[in-house]
């Protein structure tokens, strides 16, 4: 449901982008370093293993993003998923502080950016990792390790051929998913189609009028600053900004984007009857509204919609309760956004059909997967979405080698328990590497 909802704010340097580890030959490199870059890309691997101590490698700014036992678990799996680190190469730095490298493991590789602090303190400061390649791999073999997953998963990788979605591999592509905010495309949609209408231009200017929880571009900021609609759009997309968000549903119109997610060909738009906004749905989720919510999720589409528009005085981001989302997945089941892999294949067809080059701009301002995995696409633009128990990612992307149009969805909902999010980046970026192919 939040557009990021994280562990820690800047979880995405490590668990958001992509695979980990490193090399296990560092002895001869150590021999022959001379930039802090080259010290700590050496010494990385034996992070990983544990044979040197994180506080000693990571700097205080890390430590408090992400902590000892947070990347000791992500590490951990993802060296389950991809075997053990072999070796470390091509590290490219153009200061001796930031740079890249390319890190070999037993079942692939993997693409890391790197950035050391600086001296006397030259602990690493940024860990990313942007893209991986399994070797010898094959949609059946990314399907039977989604399908281990605890939880339910769904996926679809297919080819768009202007209205015609052609299944390339899937499994549960029928099935309703809570997509957290994935559901913001539909509002980019109906912006889009407002905009081809004539009835709103991309330079319109209107006021930041409703604040969220977790936005990351617009929080902390004056409630009515003036900002674009474009602006509204790149920010909900790039950043998934939860007031932007709001702003622009209380803009378009509930309605109206009802309509447009049911003209885009959502298979059961009920579930997302009345589209609610992001605060609305954090209220209801939240400890402070456990009676209302009881009554919301018993009632049929009329019956949520007078619930909500009764209570719009109450339904606001001072009676969030934040502390309700501190913990495991709630209600997402019933309280959510949802759709299937099919649904998101079809609202991809309708946003590219649009033609709008803001719109799809905005898509591509962040891919989701980073620079290396979308090199072999033209185009490619990505939303996705998280909350406790859910994560959600969407690529829609034109190939260099042939100019076809992919797109490549994915879903994880476990009501049980937080899903690791490292899992599936790792997935959807081998489904992309071989949809690119």
């Amino acid at each position: 449901m939040r557009g990021k909802w994280r562990v820690a704010a800047a979880m995405g340097l490590l668990a958001m982008q992509a695979p980990t580890a490193i090399s296990a030959q560092t002895t001869e490199s150590q021999a022959v370093t001379t930039t802090a870059f080259e010290r700590r890309t050496a010494q990385l691997v034996d992070v990983i293993n544990g044979n040197i101590a994180f506080a000693d490698y990571f700097a205080p700014s890390f430590q408090t993003a992400i902590s000892e036992g947070q990347f000791k678990a992500m590490t951990a799996g993802l060296v389950a998923q991809y075997g053990r680190a072999v070796t470390a190469e091509q590290a490219v730095s153009a200061d001796g502080r930031s740079g890249t490298l390319q890190l070999l493991f037993e079942k692939g590789a993997a693409t890391v950016v790197l950035d050391v602090g600086v001296a006397p303190d030259d602990r690493v400061t940024g860990l990313r990792l942007i893209s991986f390649t399994m070797a010898d791999d094959s949609y059946d073999r990314v399907a039977a390790e989604i399908d281990a997953l605890p939880g339910q998963t769904g996926f679809l990788v297919a080819e768009i051929d202007g209205a015609v979605v052609r299944p390339v591999a899937s499994a549960q592509v029928d099935r309703q998913f809570a997509v957290g905010s994935t559901f913001k495309l539909y509002i980019l949609d109906e912006l889009a189609a407002q905009v081809e209408a004539g009835k709103r231009r991309w330079s319109d200017v209107v006021p930041l009028a409703h604040l969220s929880f977790s936005s990351v571009a617009t929080a902390n900021w004056p409630v009515n600053t003036p900002v674009t609609v474009q602006t509204l759009a790149n920010w909900m997309i790039s950043v998934s900004d939860n007031g932007a968000a709001d702003t622009l549903i209380h803009l378009l119109g509930r309605d109206a984007i009802q309509a447009r997610m049911r003209a885009a060909g959502h298979a059961d738009p009920s579930r997302n009857i009345p589209f609610l906004t992001t605060v609305e749905a954090f209220a209801l989720k939240g400890n402070n509204f456990a009676n209302l919510r009881d009554a919301f999720v018993q009632n049929d589409d009329a019956g949520q919609r007078k619930i909500v528009e009764t209570n719009a005085n109450r339904l606001v981001l001072e009676n969030v309760d934040g502390v309700s989302f501190t913990a495991g997945p709630r209600f997402i089941d019933t309280l959510e956004w949802f759709a299937s892999p099919n649904d998101i294949a079809r609202l991809m067809i309708d946003l590219r059909a649009r033609k709008s080059e803001a719109a799809m701009a905005a898509m591509a301002i962040n891919n989701g997967v980073g620079p290396t995995a979308g090199e072999p696409w033209r185009y490619l633009g990505y939303k996705g979405g998280s909350e406790n128990g859910v994560m959600s990612m969407s690529l829609l992307g034109q190939r260099k080698s042939d100019g076809k149009w992919m797109v490549v969805t994915a879903s994880w909902n476990n009501p049980e328990a937080n899903v690791d999010t490292s899992h599936l980046v790792g997935f959807v970026t081998r489904l992309l590497a071989l949809a690119a192919r």
